[in-house]
């Protein structure tokens, strides 16, 4: 018995040494993100049935928001209602959010499930691979990029400075959205996002 103890032990090590370190790349992997006033190209990614959708077809006359969210994520839970909010204050003044979901943990029924549950009308992709993520440099959820009529990236960054709603008193994506509808500069371009790394595979 304590032979084949002896022999077990060190195959259970060994394979619970592969499972971490294929848990995913640390942040320093990560490529950094595009600089303010890049163009962004057109990506196609699969929505939540599985229909391929492309950032042309997806962004509103006057630009759109990217959005990184998360299933499991409480940061990410935390920003829903808001999110959505979000996503229904600016559609009608040609901004669209689209949902972004890296996770390599979370599948596109559980992305679909959860925009179900929490009243999500917005578009959510799949980023299987984290292509996206990684082309934009993204990190956590949430995490938002404000994309011009242009596709030129105007605003990255936080939502707002704080999960608890009644702490905020800094909307710097709000503030970039309503800037660039009146024709102004976006006046804070970088705020550090937080919340959840994301999960990648």
């Amino acid at each position: 018995m304590k032979k084949r103890l002896a022999l077990i032990l060190p195959a259970a090590l060994l394979l619970s040494a592969f499972v971490i370190a294929g848990s995913g790349r640390s942040n320093n992997e990560i490529p950094a993100p595009p600089a303010i006033g890049a163009t962004i190209e057109d990506f196609t990614l699969p929505d939540v049935e599985g229909t391929n959708r492309t950032l042309a077809s997806l962004k509103g006359k006057n630009g759109s928001v990217i959005l990184f969210i998360a299933v499991q994520c409480p940061v990410s839970n935390a920003y829903n209602e808001r999110m959505e909010q979000l996503a229904q204050d600016f559609k009608a003044k040609g901004i669209n959010v689209i949902g972004i979901n890296s996770n390599s943990t979370e599948d596109a029924g559980a992305v679909k499930a959860h925009a179900a549950q929490h009243k999500l009308s917005f578009v959510i992709l799949k980023d299987s691979g984290n292509k996206i993520a990684d082309r934009l440099g993204a990190k956590v959820t949430p995490e938002a990029y404000f994309l011009d009529a242009n596709n030129k990236l105007v605003y990255h960054g936080r939502i707002d400075n704080s999960k608890d709603p009644a702490g905020v008193n800094s909307s710097e994506l709000r503030e970039a959205l309503t800037l660039v509808l009146s024709g102004k500069p976006v006046e804070k371009t970088n705020a550090t996002s937080f919340g959840c790394t994301i999960k990648r595979g």
